[in-house]
């Protein structure tokens, strides 16, 4: 038996891959700039030419540099205001802290994750000479063992008696409501003035009619792989879970909006979806 870790999932690399695509075929000025995740995912040469970053994904990948952004620039102003706490569930191939090093360092940043594809990260790491900053906590979580992500935090050194920012994108529709809900109301326990950021997913009949066929193929695809498509939710369902898990504001952002923020200038048609994937704003 290897004791090689577990690598990320395909959608965690598919992700990473995406950003470092924007960078490379899409004109600049880029909304994200981010090549470290193709260094740690180090796809063998021809990945340009896999179906999942052909053309016709262009829209997909707008919106996922977009959220990640939106996320940045949250991340940006909380830290502004003093919260010096930011975790990441589902963190995958997340390169915040290598990207940002001069708002990295002034926070403790909780990369939340299994066990195998975290300890591969680790090891991509440190192979790679990025190297884990004493900033950069790597917290993982076997959830199979029935270990939940606050008691593996709280061990972390997350302090919560102070404010944080919490992300989780790219997670929810792989989740149970309930579990979708648990997330939620611990995230509301913390201490006043945190913030979620929480990505969410249509549900079909309400997606772009554009990308609607997009969506179900992907829907399909994700079952075979064995990472069903199980929550899709619609705004006004998603802002209710978080007022009735005890968040003070609730938000919602939607893709349409965050393509007028980021894209509304270009002129090479990209640009995500106007309704797909959106996005909660929680505070507490």
């Amino acid at each position: 038996m290897s004791d090689k870790p577990a690598e990320p999932d395909n959608t965690a690399v598919r992700v990473a891959l995406w950003r470092a695509l924007h960078v490379q075929a899409d004109a600049p000025p880029h909304v994200l700039v981010d090549e470290i995740g193709l260094k740690l995912a180090a796809p063998d040469a021809s990945w340009l030419s896999r179906p999942d970053m052909s053309p016709y994904t262009q829209p997909f990948r707008a919106s996922i540099v977009a959220r990640a952004r939106f996320v940045e620039d949250l991340v940006e102003t909380e830290a502004a205001r003093g919260v010096d706490q930011y975790v990441i569930l589902g963190a995958g191939l997340d390169t915040f802290a290598q990207r940002r090093p001069e708002l990295a360092a002034r926070m403790q940043i909780f990369e939340v994750d299994t066990p195998g594809p975290q300890a591969w990260k680790r090891e991509r790491l440190v192979a790679t000479g990025l190297g884990i900053p004493p900033y950069l906590h790597l917290v993982p979580v076997d959830f199979e063992a029935g270990a939940t992500w606050w008691d593996r935090l709280a061990a972390s050194g997350f302090a919560a008696d102070r404010p944080a920012i919490v992300a989780s994108t790219g997670v929810s529709m792989y989740l149970t409501r309930d579990a979708i809900a648990a997330t939620l109301r611990a995230v509301a326990a913390l201490a006043s003035g945190s913030t979620l950021a929480m990505s969410f997913m249509l549900p079909f009949e309400l997606v772009d009619p554009e990308i609607r066929p997009s969506m179900e193929r992907a829907a399909v695809g994700a079952k075979a792989a064995g990472t069903p498509f199980v929550s899709l939710l619609a705004p006004d369902e998603m802002l209710a879970m978080a007022k009735d898990a005890g968040f003070r504001e609730v938000e919602h952002v939607s893709s349409g909006a965050l393509g007028e923020r980021y894209f509304a200038d270009r002129t090479d048609g990209l640009r995500p979806p106007s309704r797909a994937e959106e996005l909660l704003v929680a505070r507490t």
